[in-house]
């Protein structure tokens, strides 16, 4: 598929949508409908037991929803690395800073109509602060929950959102890996 023409449909300082004029491999035409948005990042705060949630009103679904901490960069910002805004969104969503941070992925949003990407990081060694939370996120809330509840969460529908169940895939494959990698210690007899 090839981009032929391109025009702005709709524009504001969080999103714009354009409007592609594409050609398809048989040489036809169409159209195609992108919504550009800055990237964000989606921490994973891990305490050794289980995970620190929020839970706001989502206005596009009209219902609040439990996810783990997320957010971009504010409009008119320069930006930054995804590192320094999954630190700048766990301190602002739930007062927490962590001592140890580890990238677990970079996902894409919704590749079928966003060209948004974001950063999923692993926060550990947390330390309990004050939130610092921007007026959309006024109702906010935040709960602990161990990690058999995340997954009844999940399970249940209560927990629907698709980022931070990928999130938690992520997280699932990183600590089966550092099982897996410590089994393989342990039968080398490697002790450390």
């Amino acid at each position: 598929m090839e981009q032929v023409d391109t025009r702005v449909a709709y524009q504001n300082p969080w999103l714009s949508v354009r409007e592609d004029t594409v050609r398809w491999p048989d040489g036809s035409t169409g159209i195609y409908g992108v919504i550009d948005k800055r990237n964000f990042a989606l921490v994973v705060p891990w305490d050794g037991e289980g995970f620190h949630l929020v839970e706001q009103f989502r206005y596009p679904v009209q219902e609040r929803c439990w996810e783990f901490p997320q957010g971009g960069w504010p409009p008119g910002s320069p930006g930054g690395s995804g590192l320094a805004l999954a630190q700048a969104e766990l301190a602002e969503e739930t007062g927490f800073t962590a001592s140890t941070w580890t990238r677990l992925g970079f996902l894409q949003a919704a590749p079928g109509v966003m060209s948004q990407y974001f950063d999923v990081y692993l926060a550990s060694d947390l330390v309990a602060g004050a939130p610092s939370r921007e007026a959309s996120e006024q109702d906010m809330r935040q709960k602990w929950v161990s990690r058999s509840s995340l997954e009844q969460m999940i399970r249940s529908g209560e927990l629907r959102d698709a980022h931070s169940i990928a999130a938690y895939g992520l997280f699932s494959l990183a600590m089966a890996g550092s099982r897996d990698e410590h089994d393989r210690d342990d039968q080398n007899g490697d002790d450390s």
